[in-house]
C-alpha cells in the first residue's frame, strides 16, 4: 500500500499538469495597440513605469517594449489601460474604454474619408468585399466629379484610406465596431462618409409558349408546341448613409431605391450625398 500512493501522487501531479497545459494554451492573449495604431497580439508578462515585457502565443521568448510606443492594452479580462505622455515624464494610468490620445496625431483641416461600404445580405448575413470597395470607389468617383460642389473639402483617395485601415487592423466587416473618432485619428480626416447596404436577392420566373397545329397529308394534322422561361433576379436594397465632422454626426439618412435592379444601390448612394450638408448646388 505504501508503494501505491507515491503512484498515486505522480499520476494525480500530470493530471494537473496537463489541465494546467491546456487553461493556458485556451487563454485568449491581450492587445497591445501602439500610437502607430499596429496591434500585437500577445501575453503581458510584466508592465514598468518605462517598457512592458510581453511573449508571443506559443513562445517563451520574452519581449520588451518601450511604454511611449504604445497607445493602450487591452487585457484578455476585459480590462484596459491607457499610456499617455506627460510633459515632462510618461504617466502610466488605467482606465476602462478610454479613447485614443490624439496629441500627437495631426488631423489635416477640410478632409474628407468615404469609408468601406459592407453589403450584407439579410438572409445569409454574409458581407461582399468586393462589393465593399467597390461601393466606396463609387461614392469616391462622384465626390471627385464634383468637387467644386464639396469645395474647399478635398477628399482622400480610397486606396489611403484602406491602408491606413488595414495597419490599425480594420476592414469591412468589422468597421462598424470602431468609434468613429478613432477612425478619424487613424486616416487624419476631420469629415468621414460612413454608408451601410443591406439586401436581398430573389427570383421570379414567367413562363410563356404557343401551340400550333398544321394540316398535313392526308388530312393528318401535326402539332407543335413552344414554350420557354424567363428567370429574373430581384434585388432589394436599403442604404444607411451617415456623415461625420470632428467626431460628430452631422447628417444621417436612409433609403431604399424604387427599382429592384442590381445596380440600383448606386442610385440611392448619390441622391444621399447629393443631399448631405457638404453637397452645395451650383
Amino acid at each position: 500500500m505504501k508503494k501505491i500512493k507515491p503512484l498515486l501522487v505522480i499520476l494525480l501531479l500530470m493530471i494537473t499538469s496537463i489541465s494546467f497545459g491546456q487553461i493556458t494554451k485556451e487563454r485568449k492573449p491581450d492587445r497591445i495597440i501602439k500610437k502607430d495604431y499596429v496591434i500585437i497580439e500577445a501575453f503581458v508578462k510584466k508592465i514598468t513605469e518605462k517598457n512592458i515585457e510581453y511573449s508571443m502565443p506559443n513562445e517563451d521568448l520574452i519581449n520588451t517594449l518601450d511604454t511611449s510606443h504604445i497607445g493602450r492594452i487591452e487585457f484578455a479580462n476585459g480590462k484596459t489601460q491607457t499610456f499617455t505622455e506627460a510633459k515632462e515624464n510618461n504617466d502610466v494610468s488605467n482606465t476602462s474604454g478610454s479613447k485614443h490620445d490624439p496629441s500627437n496625431i495631426e488631423i489635416t483641416p477640410n478632409t474628407i474619408a468615404i469609408l468601406p461600404v459592407p453589403f450584407v445580405n439579410t438572409e445569409t448575413l454574409v458581407t461582399s468585399e468586393e462589393l465593399s470597395k467597390f461601393a466606396q470607389n463609387d461614392v469616391y468617383d462622384e465626390l471627385i466629379k464634383k468637387s467644386s460642389n464639396i469645395a474647399p473639402l478635398t477628399v482622400q483617395d480610397p486606396r489611403t484610406t484602406n491602408s491606413l485601415l488595414r495597419k490599425a487592423g480594420i476592414d469591412y466587416k468589422n468597421i462598424d465596431e470602431t468609434s468613429i473618432e478613432d477612425i478619424q485619428n487613424i486616416l487624419g480626416v476631420d469629415n468621414i462618409v460612413a454608408a451601410k447596404v443591406s439586401y436581398t436577392v430573389t427570383e421570379n420566373q414567367s413562363s410563356y409558349g404557343s401551340t400550333t397545329i398544321k394540316s398535313g397529308q392526308k388530312d393528318k394534322a401535326t402539332v407543335s408546341d413552344y414554350s420557354n422561361t424567363n428567370k429574373n433576379m430581384k434585388y432589394e436594397y436599403h442604404i444607411y448613409f451617415d456623415m461625420y465632422k470632428k467626431g460628430n454626426k452631422i447628417y444621417t439618412k436612409n433609403r431604399s431605391p424604387f427599382f429592384t435592379t442590381k445596380d440600383s444601390w448606386k442610385d440611392s448612394l448619390t441622391y444621399l450625398l447629393k443631399r448631405s450638408p457638404i453637397y452645395i448646388k451650383k
